[in-house]
């Protein structure tokens, strides 16, 4: 994690959600497949300065410093284009946006959109739980606001 607090505050993140778990032996793959693209991640042949990772065995999140190269078009369809193939290698999807993520007890949970509402009625998710902000854009923001109780997240509209 040293990699990512080098990175300037402002450095673009990009979340991917899992929609299950990673095992160990998979992470095992997947964490050096990570790092292996962010050091070859480039943007109209000038290596970024990026970080990535992933994160409670659930969220692949990369990272780029623009202070000296912006992530192009190009660079950002390269990195699409790894996700997917992780999604494939594993039968994972990590493209979806429906399903919202938790923690409760440590956990990390997930409950579809549709069902939120009637979650929180039920008392069985209260306005304190602590929710993945996946919109956050920078790294300042992810460190701060990535958790968020949802009295405070954009989750809360569907509430």
């Amino acid at each position: 994690m040293t990699e990512l607090i080098a990175l300037d505050d402002q450095s673009k993140v990009w979340i991917y959600q899992a929609d299950r778990f990673f095992t160990d032996d998979e992470m095992d793959e997947i964490i050096p497949a990570i790092r292996q693209f962010v050091t070859e991640w480039v943007s109209h042949s000038n290596q970024l300065r990026a970080y990535g990772n992933l994160f409670h065995h659930r969220f692949i999140c990369l990272f780029v410093d623009e202070t000296n190269s912006h992530a192009s078009g190009c660079s950002i369809d390269s990195s699409v284009r790894f996700i997917k193939e992780i999604g494939r290698k594993y039968d994972v999807d990590l493209m979806g946006r429906t399903e919202f993520a938790y923690l409760y007890e440590d956990e990390v949970h997930s409950i579809a959109m549709q069902s939120l509402s009637d979650a929180v009625q039920k008392d069985k998710i209260q306005m304190d739980t602590l929710f993945f902000d996946h919109n956050v854009k920078t790294k300042v923001e992810f460190l701060a606001e990535w958790l968020q109780p949802l009295k405070d997240s954009w989750h809360k509209r569907f509430v």
